[in-house]
C-alpha cells in the first residue's frame, strides 16, 4: 500500500506555521499535511530567532508521524534542505548557485535564502510527530536579520508560493521515501554535494565554548565533523558555524 499523498492547507495569515502545526499535532492530527501561509507575522528560526513575513515568500510546515526516536527523525532536516535545493534550482536554473549551510540554511550568493526548523514530540495516538518548518525568500529578503539575506527572484525567475510549495513537497517526498528505504546515507550524500564550506576553516560557537577547525565531513547522524587546528576532531551536533567568506 502506497503512502497517502500529503494534504495542503493554505491560510492567508498566521503567526507561525510551526506553532499551528504543533497545536494540530497535539490535537491528534497525524499528517502527512503541509500548512502554508501567505503571510507569517511571528515566525522563528533556531534559538528563537525571528523569521517573519514579507509578501510573496513561502512560509510552510509539514506534519508527519513516525515510529522512531527524535534523533533519527532529525535526519530529515537534511532531506528538507535537499528539497529546498530543488526549489532554488527551479528558480535559478543552476544547481551550483545554491549551497547548503550546516545545519539548516540555504545560501545563494553567500546570503541566506531559506531556513529550516524541525521540531518533534510524542504523538497522542502513538509515535512521534515531526514538524518540518521551512521559510524560503522567493520574492523579497528581510533586512532586520542577523546574517545577510537574499531572495531567489534577485538571482533568477520569480516563483509563486504555490508553485514553490508543489516543488518542495514533491522533492521532500522523494527524500523521505529514500530515507525510509535506504536510511540516512543517500540523503547525507546528496546534501554534501552542495555543502557550504566543506574543506574550509570555520569557527563553531557552542553554548559554552568556541572551537576552530576544518569542516571535513558529516558524521553518520548528520553531526558536523570538525578537524581541530591543534589536532584531533570534534563532532558538532548543535551550534552556530561561521566561515571567513560567509559575508
Amino acid at each position: 500500500m502506497s503512502d497517502p499523498k500529503p494534504r495542503i492547507d493554505w491560510v492567508e495569515e498566521t503567526t507561525s506555521t510551526n506553532a499551528d502545526i504543533k497545536a494540530r499535532a497535539m490535537d491528534g492530527e497525524r499528517g502527512p499535511l503541509w500548512l502554508a501561509a501567505r503571510r507569517q507575522t511571528a515566525g522563528r528560526g533556531r534559538r528563537g530567532r525571528a523569521w517573519s513575513g514579507l509578501t510573496g515568500n513561502l512560509f510552510t510546515t509539514g506534519l508527519y508521524t513516525f515510529q522512531c526516536d527524535p534523533g533519527r527523525a532529525a535526519e530529515l532536516s537534511f532531506a528538507a534542505a535537499n528539497a529546498v535545493g530543488a526549489v532554488c534550482d527551479a528558480a535559478l536554473g543552476d544547481p551550483a548557485q545554491t549551497r547548503l549551510k550546516w545545519p539548516n540554511d540555504a545560501l545563494v550568493a553567500g546570503r541566506k535564502a531559506a531556513g529550516i526548523l524541525l521540531e518533534s514530540g510524542p504523538a497522542p495516538g502513538g509515535g512521534l510527530w515531526l514538524a518540518v518548518g521551512i521559510g524560503i525568500n522567493l520574492a523579497e529578503a528581510p533586512e532586520d536579520v542577523e546574517r545577510p539575506a537574499t531572495a531567489l527572484a534577485h538571482h533568477g525567475k520569480a516563483l509563486t508560493p504555490d508553485t514553490a510549495l508543489d516543488i518542495l513537497i514533491a522533492a521532500f517526498e522523494r527524500e523521505r521515501r529514500d530515507w525510509l528505504l535506504g536510511g540516512f546515507g543517500p540523503i547525507r550524500d546528496r546534501w554534501l554535494t552542495r555543502a557550504h564550506g566543506l574543506g574550509q576553516s570555520c569557527e563553531a560557537r557552542l553554548e559554552n565554548e568556541t572551537i576552530k577547525g576544518v569542516f571535513s565531513d558529516l558524521g553518520p547522524d548528520g553531526a558536523l565533523r570538525l578537524d581541530l587546528v591543534g589536532g584531533g576532531r570534534r563532532y558538532i551536533s548543535a551550534g552556530d558555524v561561521f566561515f571567513p567568506d560567509a559575508g
